[in-house]
């Protein structure tokens, strides 16, 4: 197995060793994104919104894409009949690419794990691809998407293998629905994320929904 123009900047972002790292490995990635990620067979978007459109009518549901990237997942939510549409991401260079697209009402710049500029209950619900991994986020990046997600709504977060077993991931999980915050309400098996990339990373996914 071979990379197909992954490789180095997989390689650079989960290296970062702060979130400005992060976003400026993102900024040189933007434009070649897209086309890298669907050579690779890049899985997440694919499988969030699967689950989006179980759990999330689309019927008055406002959608915060916390990760957005370049606005893989907006696209296609707008084509199924998502309407309302958000976008929050670390890197300006992937909102750029995102904002071409048109089908966000609202782009924003901005980090998970830090206090996310929306008021409290705005959204129906909230998906996060590829955002809990190696040199991301942490569990931490949870706390305040649980508080702009409104009673009822859902939660729909991808979750790589290794950091489950390197942090306390499903600790904070469990904690959280233990505290009345969420419930788990699906966990999906580990899955290859990315098979044309040569490690071969294993991930998850999660639907939580929010209590509050």
């Amino acid at each position: 197995m071979t990379d197909t123009g992954t490789g180095n900047h997989l390689d650079n972002v989960y290296a970062s060793k702060s979130a400005d790292e992060v976003a400026k490995g993102y900024d040189r990635w933007a434009e070649t994104y897209d086309q890298d990620m669907g050579a690779s067979g890049y899985r997440h978007p694919t499988i969030c919104l699967a689950l989006i459109s179980r759990y999330i009518k689309t019927d008055h549901a406002a959608i915060l894409d916390a990760g957005a990237g370049t606005g893989l997942i907006g696209e296609w939510l707008r084509i199924i009949g998502y309407r309302e549409l958000v976008a929050l991401d670390a890197s300006d260079g992937m909102l750029e690419v995102a904002r071409r697209k048109g089908v966000y009402d609202e782009l924003h710049q901005g980090f998970m794990g830090q206090t996310l500029p929306f008021d409290d209950d705005r959204f129906t619900g909230a998906v996060s691809a590829g955002v809990f991994t190696l040199g991301h986020v942490g569990p931490e990046g949870l706390d305040d998407l649980l508080r702009v997600v409104r009673r009822g709504g859902f939660i729909v977060l991808t979750v790589k293998d290794r950091l489950l077993a390197e942090t306390d991931f499903r600790q904070h999980v469990d904690k959280l629905c233990g505290d009345g915050y969420c419930r788990l309400v699906e966990e999906t098996p580990s899955y290859i994320s990315i098979p044309g990339e040569a490690s071969q990373s294993t991930s998850r996914a999660f639907v939580l929904e929010v209590l509050h």
